[in-house]
């Protein structure tokens, strides 16, 4: 027979005080954090993007390592007449792992490393600028209202009315003459007129979906508290609204970046990107299709990185989509 705390004797030490048990809060970002953990597509997508991004950052260093170099020909490992390299698959060896360009000898892995560089930076760079842009002007017209909400409105149909690959063609050599007008010349004043004419065609479709949730934000009890307290409009756009949008805008960032590097891929293809000797993703399958169907390795060897990394960050943002949804289903 047991005794409970009201059958013991009196007089004996009893402990009749509950363990508490402390719950310590978790904010959205470990919450968001914990079930990307648990994703394994997620984790190999982070796994691979760092692979690829530290490649990129320490690109030179990597070249000087491997003792190869993307701009100094070797002559010694392709043919005197047709400029063919020697052996199969691109003439692959120990002094260049991937081989060797058609013609002119040049390093195919240092290439690679150094176009991934630039990529990277135009993509990632364009990404920001747009995802600022949109930001800032979702948030104004969604807040405000009235006119201001309407024109903005029409300046959003109007970019969006217009087919932004055929002026993306048509601007960046505009830009780029621009640009050399003001002592800006070179592959300095190319990559920066891809990431302007990619961020300014980049912004519109940010802008609606973050005026969409404006238009919920500002009727909350958090807003008109910080309205009746007498704050000024830029503390609720910017401290009060603009903390409660990191979810989308994050959600969007990763769906757009893969579009970038897509984008700048095409226009080097196109011979409107990068300018040579430099080197990215898009202009080494442009010049693969010269000898495409004598060494495939050309094409083949750009196409899958290039397919590697974009789709992982799309694999990325859908499971950070899913992470951020409170009606997805767990297991």
């Amino acid at each position: 027979m047991s005794l409970t705390a009201t059958d013991a004797p009196i007089g004996d030490d009893v402990d009749l005080t509950e363990k508490t048990v402390e719950v310590a809060g978790r904010s959205l970002w470990q919450i968001t954090w914990g079930r990307l953990r648990r994703d394994r597509t997620a984790m190999l997508c982070v796994w691979i993007m760092g692979f690829f991004i530290v490649l990129a950052i320490f690109a030179p260093l990597i070249n000087h390592l491997v003792g190869v170099d993307p701009y100094t020909p070797d002559s010694s490992a392709i043919s005197d007449n047709a400029g063919q390299p020697y052996g199969p698959w691109a003439g692959a060896s120990r002094q260049h792992p991937l081989g060797v360009e058609w013609g002119t000898g040049r390093d195919i892995f240092a290439q690679l490393v150094n176009g991934l560089r630039i990529s990277l930076l135009i993509a990632f760079a364009a990404t920001v600028a747009a995802v600022a842009i949109g930001t800032v002007v979702g948030i104004i017209s969604g807040y405000l209202g009235g006119r201001t909400d309407a024109f903005i409105g029409r300046i959003i149909d109007v970019m969006l009315s217009f087919p932004s690959i055929l002026l993306l063609l048509a601007l960046i050599p505009v830009l780029d003459d621009r640009f050399s007008q003001i002592g800006l010349e070179g592959n300095a004043a190319r990559v920066l007129a891809i990431i302007l004419v990619l961020a300014v065609f980049g912004w519109p479709y940010l802008a609606r979906i973050v005026r969409g949730q404006v238009l919920s934000l500002r009727e909350r009890e958090f807003v008109e508290s910080a309205v009746a307290m007498g704050s000024s409009t830029t503390r609720i756009l910017f401290k009060e609204i603009l903390p409660n949008l990191w979810a989308p805008l994050l959600v969007y960032a990763t769906n757009l970046l893969p579009g970038y590097i897509a984008a700048e891929a095409g226009l080097s293809f196109f011979g409107i990107g990068i300018l040579p000797p430099e080197t990215t993703f898009g202009s080494m399958l442009g010049n693969s299709l010269s000898y495409f169907l004598l060494e495939p390795s050309y094409l083949f060897i750009p196409g899958t990185v290039l397919a590697i990394l974009v789709v992982a960050i799309n694999l990325l943002g859908d499971s950070v989509r899913d992470a951020l949804d409170p009606r997805a289903g767990r297991n």
